[in-house]
């Protein structure tokens, strides 16, 4: 590699199949607080910031201290349901690990606070591999907002021209554009022809090699 260069990766259906975990998460605080929670619902709002999520969900605008509140309460869920459910997708960590070892440098860019992030990469084996995280924690604006980008960009000490987001979700991919960095979405969770805004389209992780990144950039 002849200068740096950042992968930056969203973490939801990117490294892991969390669907399930978070799905149960916002089902139980939809029992706690009495307004269930429909699977339409977690379809259509699946890797925005649950600040997005709440108000779309409830149908109204919340005051502040309940909005965190039920945030913190939802994140609570799936990090105890995540730690039975939560999934590898094919191809990870082994991937992370040889483009680390190929002179990657690495970040999370994800919506989700950052005690699930570093949990997420506790379970993979795979914290040591990152220079940067990026989460919902550190930005006031979700997807597809570039904001969480653009910080990973920053924390990572390069420019976003020299730098690739891969996400798996239409308004990830806008928000990787929007930051000025290249973009490849993976077919997890969402068919490829959502997805045809982003510079490379892939069915799996494992079709990612250093030599097919380096082109895009």
């Amino acid at each position: 590699m002849t200068s740096p260069s950042g992968l930056i990766f969203d973490m939801d259906g990117v490294l892991v199949d969390s669907e399930e975990a978070h799905l149960v998460a916002w089902q139980k605080l939809g029992d706690e607080i009495g307004i269930p929670f429909s699977k339409e619902v977690f379809e259509s709002t699946f890797g925005m910031h649950n600040r997005q999520i709440l108000p779309l969900w409830i149908g109204e605008e919340l005051a502040e201290d309940v909005l965190t509140a039920h945030s913190d309460r939802k994140e609570a869920l799936y990090r105890e349901a995540a730690r039975d459910t939560l999934k590898p997708l094919p191809g990870i960590p082994e991937r992370l690990h040889e483009l680390h070892e190929a002179g990657w440098k690495l970040a999370v860019g994800s919506s989700g606070p950052k005690p699930n992030v570093e949990m997420v990469l506790e379970i993979l084996g795979t914290s040591h591999l990152f220079t940067a995280l990026s989460t919902g924690d550190d930005v006031k604006n979700g997807k597809p907002h570039p904001e969480v980008f653009l910080k990973a960009v920053e924390r990572l000490e390069l420019p976003a021209e020299r730098c690739i987001v891969i996400e798996d979700a239409p308004q990830g991919v806008t928000a990787g554009l929007r930051a000025g960095a290249k973009v490849v979405a993976v077919t997890s969770t969402k068919p490829r022809e959502e997805l045809s805004e982003s510079h490379w389209v892939v069915d799996c992780l494992t079709e990612l090699s250093s030599e097919k990144l380096m082109g895009l950039l």
